[in-house]
Parts: C-alpha cells; structure tokens; sequence
C-alpha cells in the first residue's frame, strides 16, 4: 500500500511538472473571442461568366456583442470594400493590412445582438480558389484552412468562432453551384445566370465554410444512405466516381453508430481545387483532384477494391463531420481533437471492412511517422509555441494523436473507450472543446485517474525508449526483468505488457514502472522460451529486448 501511493504522488507530480513547464514557454498568439462574436453569416457572392472574380458580394454578419462595444474587428483580406452598414445605417469603417475595423455609431452593451454589412468585390488572393480544373474548366472552390477564409469573406477567422451560414451564389447557369447545408432554392435570372441558395442550420468553424462553382458531373450515390450523399467530380472522373467514393456510405454508417447520428443535412464529397489530401468543410468535402490518378503498383483495400490510400483518406475527412467539424477544437494547442481523431476512426473504418491485419498495418505505419517525426522535432502534441499554422500539420498531430487513442483504447477496453467517446461528443456537438473535456470524459465514465497520462502523453514529449533484458533464475524459479528507459526527459509510467512462453504456455503479465530504470521477478518454474514485450501493439515505443 506504501508503494502504491508513493506511485501515485510520483504521477502528480510528473504532471505538475510538465504542466507547468508550459505555462513559461513563449506562447502562440491567437485571436481570443472576447468582445464580440458571430452567430449567423448570411454571403450572396456573385461570380463573373469565366469564374476569374468576385463581381459583387454582400456580407450580412449577426454579431453578439459579449461586452461594451464601440468597434467591430473583422478579418478581411485585400477585397475592395465598397460599403459597410450597421443594421441598415451605413457606417465609417477602416480596412487595411487584412483587418476591417467597422465603427459603431454608439457602444452598445454586452447581449446585444446587430448586423454589420460589408458589400464588396475583386479578386481574392486566397481562400477562395478560381482556377481550372483538372479537365481545364473554369472553377471556384472555397479552400480556407487554417485561416485563409478572411480573403473572401469578412469574418472573425479562428476555429473556435462558429456559427450558422447561408450562401446565395449567382453563377453561370452551365455550372453547377453546391455550399455548406441543404439546397434551399435555385433561381433562373435573366442574364444567363442561376442563384443558389444553401443553407447551413448548424453553427460550423470559419475554415468549414465553402462553396464550389465548376462544371461538375454530379451522381448520387447508389445505394441507400443514412443521409443525402452527393459526389460533384469534373466530368473525366465521372466514370470511376461511384467505385472511388464506394467506402463513403459504409464510413457514414460506422460512424453514425460508434459515435453519434451525422450531425449535417447532407453530404456532398466534391473532387476540386484544394492545397490538401482532403479537406473537411462540413457537409461538404473537397478532395484533390489527383484523388483517383491510380498507380498500378498500390496496395487495394480489400473491402472496396480501390487503392487503400483513397479508402483512408475518404473514411478520414468522413469522420472530421463528427470530430474538427461538429466537436470543433477550441484552440490550434487542440488540433489533435481534430486530426488525431479522424486519423484513428479512419483507421476504425479500416478495422471494421479489411480486417485486424490492415488495421494493425495502419497503426503501425502511422507510429513508425510518429516516432520518425519525434526524432527529428521533439515537441509535445498540445503545441502551444510552433508560429506557422500549416506547420502543426504533422505527425504528432495526426499518428501520434492516433496513438494516444489507441493506448486510451488499450488501457480502458472497448466498451469503456466507446462509451466516453460518445460522453465526449455529446457534451461538446455544435460546440467547442479542449484536451482537458476529453480527459475530464474518460475519467467520469472510466472512473481513472488520467491527469498523469494526458500530461506526459500530450502535454509532454517523446515516447518511451524502453531496453529490457531478462534472466532466468532457476534457484528462485523466477525471471528477473529489468527495464530501463533510455529517452529524454521523465519516464513514461504506463503499464507493460510482457508475455513469457515457457513449455507449460504463455503467461501475460503487465509491468508497471515507477521508474527510468524498473525490476520485477516473476515466477516461473521453467526457462523462457521466449519473452515478449507488447506483442499486441498497445503502446507507442521502441523496445530492445535480450537475454542475459
């Protein structure tokens, strides 16, 4: 009992430590919502006949002021700014270097809610990509992570700042127009063009909301599905489409019953302009235009019977709508609420349709990234200093994060790990969270203590580095095992398995280091055969293991 409690202290303290060795580091600057923030974006954005500018848009902002207000920061890039109004007034404004500063004509004091104007036009430098695609027609697709959503539309650009988006897009009529929600109206106009309405009901991040313009083959998806699914693909994809997008229905499904019902009115996966693999916007994804360019020699799933990288990355951005899109990170320090998940439930999708082999392939890959990556930048995944946004895109965010699911997975059972997922989403849907909810839910359903291991695991750096030697002695009929920890920094206190086969079977055992350097005996009335370390792979590591 001594010992167990001395182990106990010795975890508090381990965490204190790290958490406060955050606390004094040179910390990334974000925008806070502080003042003010948005609740509603009514864009009508209407295009030119080639899909080359902005020909005039109008931006209708219901903003809730949070307390006494006199000005009203937006974030807007280098569009023309034509006028600026406040609920109907116009309004003296200031816009440069990307900040439209919009005065009001008196404070006004916290709950209020008013509507600020921005008309505007020209040609946006980002976010909002006009370019070709891949069959050389005229296009338009929203592209806005991190936060380039600013440079189209006048916004509070962070993740955090959600809220609900209806967008009236005039376009040509040979194109076809799809955005964020379900499709409200369409309306033919005089002038050779349509209006397309959408509306988004549910409050999404910034960097979610998009539309795309393009002259896409449009198909449905063939089989009944648990909501409208849509896939718009430049005409050359059209014959491949539906076989491409196969793993879209069943990802829907899996989540749907693991976790919670869609939280969208449809889902419209659209192959376009994009800096990414994939990218998540809510109820409608974009997917690089290379996403079917099959090469002969790539692994195929053996579920769907497409190459299994276009598997992983459908079932990947599919379950971003639950994790990033509905449970949104509350800061860029949690982006790993967003990519660590959806990088596991892909990896779930993998499990459940092409088995536990492919599914252990996938993790193993993904912490052989990981660790590759640790070797190379040794910062923790809650990374509260890297500057580049684009930079947080990276392994610890993704595999390792992956990672701390799986072990969380490992250590607690399925039935535990589901059950608090699912705590986790409900509590925060629609919403914002931290890594502290999610520790908070895995405690309240798993009744754990955790603090110790989010704090080494996520707020800490590195991985275990374990050398482990065994010997048997046969006066003591036991083995002796001895394990050192040979990484930087303070040990990892996670339980070990160890399994020693000896010819009466296999014995599981699970050690549990108080220290860098740990030793056990353990019975044993015969010499090893073999002894094992985590031959189930639940624990991110590398391992050295001999025989004395």
């Amino acid at each position: 009992m001594k010992r167990q409690s001395l182990l106990i202290q010795l975890s508090f303290k381990i965490a204190f430590l790290l958490f406060c060795s955050i606390s004094v580091v040179a910390l990334r600057r974000e925008r806070l919502i502080e003042t003010w923030r948005p609740v509603h974006y009514n864009i009508s954005i209407t295009l030119d006949d080639r899909l080359t500018q902005i020909t005039s848009a109008r931006a209708d902002i219901q903003i809730a002021a949070l307390e006494t207000l006199s000005v009203v920061d937006l974030d807007f890039g280098d569009l023309t700014t034509d006028s600026v109004s406040v609920n109907g007034k116009s309004a003296s404004f200031t816009h440069r270097n990307g900040k439209l500063d919009v005065k009001l004509a008196e404070n006004v004091s916290a709950g209020t809610k008013f509507t600020v104007s921005v008309v505007y036009h020209g040609k946006p430098r980002d976010g909002l990509i006009l370019m070709a695609d891949k069959d050389g027609k005229p296009s338009a697709i929203g592209d806005n992570w991190p936060d380039r959503v600013h440079y189209w539309i006048p916004c509070l650009d962070h993740p955090s700042a959600k809220a609900s988006v209806t967008f009236q897009i005039t376009a040509p009529s040979t194109n076809l127009v799809v955005a964020n929600g379900r499709l409200e109206n369409t309306t033919t106009n005089a002038n050779s063009t349509k209006t397309w309405t959408y509306i988004e009901g549910v409050p999404i991040p910034p960097y979610c909301m998009i539309i795309g313009v393009g002259d896409f083959a449009k198909l449905d998806a063939p089989q009944p599905t648990l909501t409208p699914l849509t896939y718009y693909v430049a005409r050359s994809d059209s014959s491949y489409a539906l076989q491409g997008f196969a793993p879209a229905s069943p990802a829907l499904q899996l989540f749907s019953q693991t976790v919670a019902p869609y939280p969208y009115e449809k889902l419209a996966l659209i192959i376009g302009a994009t800096r990414f693999g994939g990218m998540e916007n809510s109820s409608a994804i974009v997917f690089t235009p290379t996403l079917f360019s099959i090469k002969p020699e790539a692994k195929l799933s053996a579920a769907f019977g497409i190459p299994s990288g276009i598997e992983s990355v459908v079932a990947h951005e599919i379950a971003h709508q639950w994790f990033g899109d509905s449970v949104t990170e509350s800061t860029w320090a949690d982006l790993w609420l967003s990519e660590g998940f959806a990088t596991y439930f892909a990896g779930l999708f993998i499990q459940k349709y092409d088995g536990k082999q492919a599914f252990d392939a996938y993790m193993k890959d993904a912490a052989q990234a990981a660790l590759n990556y640790e070797k190379k930048t040794l910062t923790p995944i809650h990374d509260r200093q890297t500057e580049k946004l684009f930079d947080l895109l990276n392994p610890n965010n993704y595999q390792k994060g992956a990672w701390v699911l799986h072990m969380l997975r490992s250590r607690l059972g399925d039935e535990v790990f589901f059950r608090a997922i699912r705590t986790y989403y409900e509590k925060h849907k629609e919403g914002i969270a931290n890594t502290e909810d999610l520790r908070e839910a895995f405690e309240q359903v798993s009744g754990n203590q955790l603090r110790s291991f989010f704090a080494r695991w996520v707020y800490g750096s590195g991985h275990p580095q374990y050398q482990i030697s065994w010997k048997w002695l046969p006066r003591l009929k036991s083995v002796k095992i001895s394990v050192n920890q040979v990484q930087s920094g303070e040990a990892f206190l996670d339980g070990v398995p160890i399994v020693i086969t000896t010819g009466h079977g296999a014995n599981t055992i699970n050690l549990t280091p108080s220290s860098k350097n740990y030793v056990q005996f353990v019975r044993s009335s015969q010499k090893p055969r073999l002894v094992e370390v985590d031959p189930k792979n639940t624990l991110l590591k590398e391992v050295v293991v001999r025989a004395n």
